[in-house]
C-alpha cells in the first residue's frame, strides 16, 4: 500500500512538472512568432529555418546536460520543439522524391521534423523544379549511398540548376524484406528500387535465389504494390510497412550493416555560415597534361581538406568532364576564398553550389 502511495506521489510530480513543460513551451512559442515577425519585416522572402542557430541551441543544451536525460534524445526532442515552432512563423514546404515513406522522406523528417509540410514529388528534377519555382522552401534528394556510390542524375541536375545546396543529411538505410501476409512460402516475386536491390544482392543470393526482383521507381512504391498482392514482396523501409499494412519477413537485409545514405537539401538562398561548414563546386578543367594535378593543388597549399571528388561527362563535349568537389570550410573564409580563386583561373568554368553546415 506504501509503495502505491509512493508512486502516486511521483506521479503527481510528474504532472507538475509537465504542465511546467507546457507552460515554458508556450512561452517559447510567443518569442519564435516575434522573430518570425522580425525576419519577415526585414526579407519577405527569408529562409525561416536556420539549421546554424539549431545546431547551436542543441549543443549548448547537451553541454549543459547533466542527465540522466541522455544527450541524444535532447537532439531528437528539440528537432520537434523547433519544427513545430517553425510551423508557427510560416509554412516549411519541404520537396521530396516519393511518395511517402521513402529513404528520402525519412531523411526529410530527420532534418525538419514532423510539422514541416512535405511535398513528394515523382523524380528528383521535380524536387529541383518545385523549388525554383517557389512552390516549395526546400528540396531534399539524395546524393551518394556509402555502398553504391554516387546518385549522377543530382549531379547533373546541379549542372543547368540555380539552386544551392542549404544542408547535409546522413540517414542510416536499413532494408525491410516486407509482404502482405508475412509468409515467406508465399512469395512468387519481389519489388524494390534498383539502388535497394544492389545493397541487398548478396542475402538475396543466398536466401531466395529463384525468386526473380523487379525494379520500381521507389521503395514505397514496391511496398504499395505489395498491399493488395500475398504473392509479393517489398524490400523497403519499415515505415513503407506500416504506412501500406505489411508485415515484417526479415528485418535488416542490408549486405553491410554501415549502410548511410547523403542527402542534399536544396534552397533558393544560402544559409548562414555556422564556423563548422562545408563547401560544394562544380568545375570543369581544360584538356591538357595535368589538368587534375593543377586543379586540386590549391586546395592543398592553403591547407584545404577535399573530403570529395567526382566526375561526370558535361554533356556539351564529347569526353569533357565536370568535377564535383566537397571542401572543408566556408566561401567567406579567406582561405577558401584565395584557393577558388587559383583554380577558378585553372577552368573552363567553376560554379560554387553552396557553402552549409556540414552534418555532426
Amino acid at each position: 500500500m506504501g509503495d502505491q502511495k509512493d508512486i502516486q506521489q511521483y506521479r503527481k510530480e510528474i504532472d507538475r512538472i509537465d504542465d511546467e513543460i507546457l507552460r515554458l513551451l508556450n512561452e517559447r512559442s510567443k518569442n519564435v512568432i516575434e522573430i518570425g515577425k522580425l525576419k519577415k519585416q526585414s526579407d519577405a522572402g527569408a529562409n525561416l529555418h536556420t539549421p546554424g542557430r539549431e545546431a547551436q541551441i542543441v549543443d549548448r543544451l547537451m553541454r549543459h546536460n547533466q542527465g540522466p536525460f541522455p544527450n541524444e534524445a535532447i537532439r531528437s526532442v528539440y528537432r520537434e520543439i523547433m519544427s513545430a515552432s517553425l510551423s508557427l512563423e510560416g509554412p516549411q514546404k519541404v520537396a521530396y522524391l516519393g511518395p511517402p515513406a521513402t529513404f528520402t522522406h525519412l531523411a526529410c523528417i530527420q532534418k525538419f521534423g514532423a510539422s514541416a509540410q512535405y511535398e513528394p514529388v515523382n523524380s528528383i528534377k521535380d524536387v529541383f523544379d518545385e523549388v525554383e519555382r517557389g512552390r516549395a522552401n526546400f528540396g531534399v534528394v539524395p546524393i551518394e549511398n556509402s555502398t553504391e556510390g554516387v546518385v549522377n542524375h543530382t549531379l547533373d541536375m546541379f549542372i543547368d540548376s540555380s539552386l544551392l545546396i542549404y544542408g547535409e543529411v546522413q540517414q542510416e538505410v536499413s532494408h525491410y524484406l516486407l509482404s502482405k501476409t508475412g509468409r515467406l512460402e508465399n512469395i512468387k516475386k519481389i519489388y524494390s528500387h534498383p539502388h535497394a536491390i544492389a545493397q541487398c544482392r548478396h542475402w538475396l543470393e543466398t536466401n531466395l535465389p529463384t525468386i526473380p526482383v523487379s525494379e520500381v521507381p521507389s521503395t514505397a512504391r514496391a511496398a504499395e504494390l505489395c498491399a493488395d498482392d500475398p504473392t509479393a514482396a517489398a524490400i523497403a523501409s519499415e515505415l513503407a510497412g506500416q504506412l501500406y499494412g505489411l508485415q515484417v519477413l526479415k528485418a535488416r537485409i542490408e549486405d553491410n550493416i554501415n549502410n548511410y545514405t547523403r542527402f542534399l537539401v536544396l534552397s533558393k538562398k544560402p544559409p548562414e555560415r555556422t564556423g563548422k561548414d562545408k563547401t560544394s563546386v562544380m568545375l570543369s578543367v581544360k584538356d591538357k597534361v595535368g589538368a587534375l594535378y593543377d586543379l586540386l593543388r590549391p586546395f592543398a597549399s592553403h591547407g584545404l581538406n577535399m573530403t570529395k571528388i567526382e566526375s561526370r561527362p558535361s554533356r556539351r563535349k564529347a569526353w569533357e568532364y565536370i568535377f564535383f568537389v566537397d571542401i572543408e570550410g566556408h566561401i567567406e573564409e579567406d582561405r577558401v576564398k584565395k584557393a577558388l580563386e587559383e583554380v577558378k583561373g585553372r577552368c573552363l568554368f567553376m560554379k560554387i553550389l553552396g557553402s552549409y553546415p556540414a552534418c555532426a
